[in-house]
């Protein structure tokens, strides 16, 4: 069912989902205890050796059954300039050991995306199954909840909008998906900052504490607890920027690294924000021109033309008037309609059919089922899942108690603190012009998905190339028609790496390893041997 605050902000909670994968990167190699940024090699440096991070270092992990696996719990300190003033995060961790222990290299950490992807659920649902066999007889593969999310504790949690929102009169009106009225503006600016507020009351002194380069030290805090001298690591659309982080604070402890679906650090909020719209109207235009070829007779046009006028009817017709939901009485709006599009653009193998089915039932007047498209009810197989956790869907609850999925309090927290935004409104207002122009109702939720980072205290990151000199070769995995992140970044993100590797693959669809036989048999010749991947190697659909 859909409620009313999560209808009137479907856009803010879909940009900043769907978009914020994209604007996750802004991050750079965090400071020590002393101010100073860790170093990576051994040495008084060494931050295992600095005399408050020490009991964290030396933890051995204590292992018991959950399951068909092995969990074990991650102590950190909640603040590393301060690591023994006693707050700390406890971090879930669970392992699928390897197959054949007289194999085994080390552990292979991943981590599924978000920014607010469970971990330990993805071990726990059989993640390690969807690797190959190389890859399970010769590693432990690992992963966990990042400080903040799941069963993270403390984790985060946004309060509801409750006397924060706006009024009643408003929640039933259908948010504008170009504000350009100086009313709708307003009310553009009040849903982004009750979200805000409601998220600062719950989460209050754990917000500061949840960046993307807290997050790397983590990781190797875990490194150390597993026994792995360097890092094996595949890091999904935002697990590229965790990546990225670590490799940045720690790149002479890097073993192996994968970055599937990347993001571009030297890029400011707005270039995310545009280049990664685009990427989404690009993909929905794939999907016009190809659901013959995937969907076949399920199709709700018989050309690419009638499909494209059946969307277009059906964005006019939700900004008029939401249609029917079963089970709501706010209905489909042309906020959810958007999600309802974008989200279903990660997996096409498995989406595009439940697409098509919703907008020929929208057609006939139902938004039932886009209706749960957008809000992330359909399945994917995707290794990264990222599709549910990043609809938007979370349940939020109040500041004592934490919903089952906090994802959606755990991508705003991480977004607005690990990237720089604009503290004046015209500064969105200004990009909505060109926003529209470039990519459609596609770019003008995103900037205004984006206020809500407005007021938000933002950590003292800045858009900037890598800096990993001594990094080993990290591989950098690229999908042509990825909606999420777009292909020109993970080009981008390879050329900023010393020695980085680029493995392209031409398909449709959200990340590439674990989708493809070609990718998987590159990246796992890299994670098992090291084998470096040849400049210009393609693989296809």
């Amino acid at each position: 069912m859909i409620t009313a605050p999560t209808r009137r902000r479907q856009a803010l909670v879909l940009a900043l989902a769907v978009l914020g994968v994209a604007s996750l990167g802004a991050c750079t190699a965090g400071s020590g205890p002393d101010g100073s940024r860790p170093r990576s090699s051994a040495g008084p440096a060494d931050p295992a050796d600095r005399p408050g991070l020490r009991r964290f270092y030396g933890q051995k992990l204590a292992w018991k059954p959950c399951g068909d696996h092995l969990c074990a719990s991650l102590t950190v300190p909640m603040d590393y300039a301060r690591p023994g003033d006693g707050k700390t995060f406890v971090l879930p961790v669970a392992k699928a050991a390897t197959a054949v222990p007289g194999k085994r290299v080390g552990s292979v950490v991943l981590n599924p995306g978000g920014p607010g992807e469970r971990g330990v659920r993805l071990i726990k649902d059989g993640g390690a199954d969807e690797l190959g066999r190389g890859v399970r007889e010769r590693f432990d593969v690992v992963s966990f909840d990042p400080r903040g999310v799941g069963e993270s504790k403390p984790a985060l949690t946004c309060a509801p909008a409750g006397s924060t929102d706006t009024s009643p009169g408003d929640d039933t009106s259908v948010p504008p998906l170009n504000p350009r009225t100086d009313a709708e503006r307003a009310d553009a600016l009040a849903d982004a900052r009750a979200t805000a507020d409601g998220c600062r009351r719950a989460g209050g002194p754990l917000l500061a504490h949840v960046g993307t380069d807290d997050a790397a030290r983590d990781l190797d805090v875990l490194r150390a607890a597993l026994g792995d001298r360097r890092l094996t690591y595949v890091g999904w659309s935002y697990g590229t920027s965790l990546g990225t982080s670590y490799a940045e604070q720690f790149p002479r402890r890097v073993r192996a690294m994968v970055l599937d679906g990347a993001v571009d650090p030297s890029l400011d909020w707005r270039q995310r924000a545009l280049g990664q719209a685009t990427g989404f109207r690009d993909a929905v235009e794939e999907y016009a021109a190809s659901c013959a070829d995937v969907v076949g007779d399920g199709c709700p046009g018989a050309t690419p033309e009638e499909i494209r006028g059946l969307i277009g009817r059906l964005v006019e017709r939700t900004r008029r008037e939401p249609l029917p939901v079963d089970d709501s009485e706010y209905g489909l709006d042309a906020a959810a309609l958007v999600s309802a599009l974008s989200l279903s653009m990660y997996t096409p193998e498995v989406q595009w059919a439940a697409l098509s089915e919703a907008l020929a039932a929208a057609d006939g007047g139902d938004g039932t089922k886009l209706a749960a498209l957008a809000a992330g009810e359909e399945e994917s197989t995707e290794p990264d899942a990222e599709s549910g956790a990043d609809s938007g869907a979370a349940q939020t609850g109040p500041a004592d108690t934490v919903p089952e999925d906090n994802s959606e309090a755990a991508l705003i927290a991480i977004n607005c603190l690990d990237v720089p935004h604009p503290r004046d409104a015209q500064a969105y207002w200004d990009a909505l012009g060109p926003a529209e122009k470039a990519a459609g109702v596609y770019g003008t939720t995103g900037v205004t998905g984006e206020l809500v980072c407005k007021d938000w205290p933002a950590g003292p990151q800045r858009p900037h190339r890598v800096k990993a000199a001594g990094v080993p070769p990290v591989l950098v995995v690229g999908t042509a028609g990825d909606p999420a992140t777009p292909y020109a970044e993970a080009v981008s993100l390879a050329g900023q790496f010393p020695g980085g590797m680029l493995l392209s693959f031409e398909a449709p669809g959200h990340t590439g390893y674990g989708r493809n036989p070609c990718v998987d048999k590159k990246v796992e010749e890299y994670l098992i041997r090291l084998t470096k991947v040849r400049p210009g190697t393609t693989c296809t659909a």
